[in-house]
């Protein structure tokens, strides 16, 4: 919607600074007068006091000091309009330049160049702290853009690779007339499988990154148990030890989306372990107004520098192999960081020092959720 052009902020300020002098200096001209002109009489008779026939001593009455004091009075207004217009004019400038510096900035970040940072100078004051603010939120968003073509390039990629496979093996199948359909057919099915379970990832970490869903009382202590349970097989099969502590972990949220959390929190803990003799440690409780899950695995030494990544779309840890069924497609931290941070909460990844990784995921507390389990159960062996 255009809007029709009106006064400018300067010229505003301008006039107001005009004014201002102006009617200051007509209050001061009133204070004149109130307080001194008003005590000299209307009417002043003239005495003679020299010699006969010579003019008396001229006392000038109210209205001769008036005639005198007003014509003047208003050329004093007229230089003090002009004065103010002038002043207020500079004055506006040097105040409004900071503005306009901002406005640039503006500008060259609504056509798509977040690069572009104010850094004003000066006192710390107003326009100051509105332009360190502006740079922090352009550092955002660029920070956020540079993500989100990460993001965009690797789901392209990942997306990419099952697509490929497939056409490489309709192609094979198309030209070897020989070729085992069933195997084909149990290929193609593996590769579908993949492409799907990537999808569904990805529509879920659009979904933690928006925060739409409905809220409701949690317990993360059965959805430890019930993951645990669940994953037993797979950590018998890898040779992992398994156990979980499930104190009352009370909270608010998304079943659904915290079940994910969990699971995946305790799948990795299970994959990314050692080849044999690892252990996986679930422990759940609160800690005064806040709900915990920590997970705690066996594993490689990880440098100190690739934990913080990991939560990165698309980030794999040194170990991980694409062969592995059970390796994903790097985007189990990520959902896990992205649906802890739409739940408010923190999570903390900290490399232990004999090897492994401990994940920390602190929630706001909740009310108790029935049917709690005994405090304390422990689960797997």
């Amino acid at each position: 919607m255009t809007r029709a052009p009106g006064m400018s902020a300067r010229l505003r300020l301008a006039l107001s600074y005009a004014g201002f002098v102006v009617v200051a200096g007509a209050l001061l001209m009133a204070t004149v007068w109130v307080f001194l002109l008003r005590y000299v009489p209307e009417v002043i008779v003239s005495y003679p006091l020299g010699p006969p026939g010579q003019p008396g001593l001229f006392i000038p009455d109210r209205a001769d000091l008036l005639a005198a004091f007003a014509p003047r009075a208003a050329v004093v207004l007229l230089l003090l309009l002009g004065f103010g217009l002038l002043g207020g004019w500079f004055l506006a400038g040097r105040m409004l330049a900071p503005l306009t510096r901002i406005t640039h900035a503006t500008r060259v970040a609504a056509g798509g160049s977040l690069a572009h940072r104010i850094r004003l100078a000066g006192r710390a004051d107003e326009f100051r702290e509105l332009a360190d603010a502006f740079d922090s939120m352009l550092a955002q968003l660029e920070a956020n853009a540079a993500e989100q073509q990460r993001f965009a390039a690797n789901a392209s990629h990942e997306l990419r690779t099952p697509l490929a496979i497939s056409r490489t093996l309709l192609d094979v199948a198309r030209t070897d007339p020989d070729h085992d359909p069933r195997e084909l057919v149990a290929r193609l099915h593996a590769v579908n499988e993949r492409a799907i379970h990537l999808t569904e990832s990805l529509l879920l970490l659009s979904r933690g990154d928006r925060g739409a869903f409905a809220r409701g009382p949690v317990d993360l202590s059965l959805l430890a148990e019930d993951a645990v349970e669940t994953l037993l097989p797979l950590a018998e099969q890898r040779g992992v030890g398994l156990t979980v502590t499930a104190s009352p972990a009370p909270t608010s949220g998304s079943a659904d989306l915290l079940t994910q959390v969990v699971v995946n929190l305790v799948q990795n803990s299970v994959v990314h372990n050692l080849p044999a003799g690892g252990r996986a440690a679930v422990r759940t409780g609160t800690e005064g107004a806040t709900t915990v899950l920590a997970v705690e695995n066996t594993g490689p030494v990880l440098p100190a520098d690739l934990v913080p990544t990991l939560v990165e779309p698309f980030r794999r840890g040194t170990e991980r192999t694409r062969s592995d069924e059970h390796a994903g497609v790097g985007l189990g931290l990520a959902i896990v960081h992205s649906i802890v941070r739409a739940h408010d909460g923190t999570l903390d990844l900290a490399p232990l020092r004999a090897g492994g990784l401990r994940v920390e995921v602190r929630l706001p507390g909740g009310s108790a959720v029935r049917g709690t389990r005994s405090p304390g159960r422990r689960v797997g062996g």
